[in-house]
């Protein structure tokens, strides 16, 4: 007699922001308020296809487990789940032509209403906390987030869409555990003049697993050890990498500012330039720099991770895309941080999600890190 294991069942609330991170590669900061103006810079949607990556992976995975989505209907779930063969209902949702917030807050309101036992969201921060103002900090049902924004500073966020399913199958195998993570609120129009406004927004029960959770963004000390470390940073890197006739695509953060300052050029703080030769082109988006940069064979990528975080590729930085980084080649990023941020990393590892899973398997390794002049570490990215 053959005995079969019964599968286990989870219903999930499955809800898409689908113009979240549309403003990442034309260098908007962000989709919030902007959303025409991304169209009119040629941005695509993002999302959809963050989406389909999450439940192309879920439906590889998913042996063991009975599946039930409810979503939201058209491009907010409908449409992406129609290509998998996954069982799903469609709330009886009226949306407009264009998706708002209110519509995200009506699906999730749809989901306790039927008692589903998950629920995923496909966006950003904003996505997040609208989420978050239905169901509250003490809620019963947890919450996976798959990165499509653009920052995505919270900690409810998965690394990436295919280790978001991964983490599903751990939680129904009772591997991954529930826990109150971070969820941060960012003012982007402050974020599009340069300027990082980041406060706790609140906490949301989320499923978390080590090494697949990325984790909130912690803000950099304004100490006097700091700033030095990011000066002796900045002067090895005036010292011993830049050279005449190379290009450098700097990303953002202070770190990376400290060697503009050094070379007394602007630097866009939460922006990606282009230097060379004491000349620089600011706050530059993807089409720019493919625009800008006539030999790549001598264009080097200046980065640092965020804090905590861990990641150098795929939040806040998306202008510089996967066919930029194909271009430069890995042995052409430089990885800068300080000795603090180091220390600080979440689970001790680099991350990318850089939106191409054959782009992230390529930067995957080892990176040599610079910490101080003269001084570097050897970090896995993960």
């Amino acid at each position: 007699m053959v005995i079969t294991m019964a599968k286990k069942e989870l219903k999930i609330g499955f809800v898409v922001n689908p113009i979240a991170g549309m403003g990442g590669r034309v260098g908007l900061k962000g989709t919030d308020g902007v959303y025409e103006k991304a169209l009119e810079l040629g941005a695509e949607p993002v999302a959809p296809k963050r989406a389909k990556e999450f439940l192309s992976r879920l439906y590889d995975v998913k042996d063991n487990v009975e599946l039930i989505f409810l979503t939201a209907p058209r491009e907010m779930g409908e449409e992406e789940l129609k290509e998998f063969s996954l069982s799903f209902n469609v709330l009886p949702l009226q949306i407009g032509e264009r998706t708002t917030a209110e519509d995200t807050k009506r699906a999730v309101n749809g989901f306790l209403s039927n008692k589903v036992d998950l629920i995923v969201f496909v966006g950003g921060d904003g996505t997040a906390r609208d989420i978050m103002d239905v169901i509250g900090q003490d809620n019963d049902v947890p919450v996976l987030g798959v990165p499509s924004g653009v920052k995505m500073y919270s900690g409810v966020f998965a690394i990436n869409p295919r280790v978001a399913a991964d983490l599903i199958i751990e939680y129904v195998e009772g591997k991954a555990k529930v826990m109150p993570l971070e969820v941060m609120d960012i003012d982007e129009e402050a974020f599009r003049e340069n300027r990082l406004s980041i406060k706790l927004y609140g906490y949301m029960n989320a499923l978390y697993s080590p090494m697949v959770i990325q984790g909130s963004k912690h803000v950099s000390p304004d100490s006097v050890d700091e700033h030095l470390n990011q000066e002796a940073i900045a002067r090895y890197i005036v010292d011993e990498i830049i050279k005449p006739g190379h290009t450098y695509i700097l990303g953002p953060g202070t770190t990376v500012k400290a060697i503009a300052d050094l070379l007394g050029v602007k630097k866009t703080l939460l922006g990606v330039d282009i230097y060379q030769d004491g000349k620089v082109i600011n706050d530059v988006n993807e089409e720019q720099i493919l625009k800008n940069i006539k030999d790549f064979s001598k264009t080097w990528i200046i980065v640092s991770p965020i804090g905590h975080q861990g990641m150098i590729f795929g939040r806040g930085n998306q202008q510089i895309s996967p066919k930029i980084i194909k271009l430069v080649g890995k042995k052409k990023i430089i990885v800068i941080a300080t000795q603090r941020k180091i220390r600080d990393l979440a689970d001790g590892a680099l991350k990318v999600d850089t939106g191409d899973p054959e782009v992230d398997e390529y930067l995957r390794g080892y990176f040599k890190v610079i910490i101080d002049y003269g001084m570097w570490r050897m970090v896995k990215v993960i």
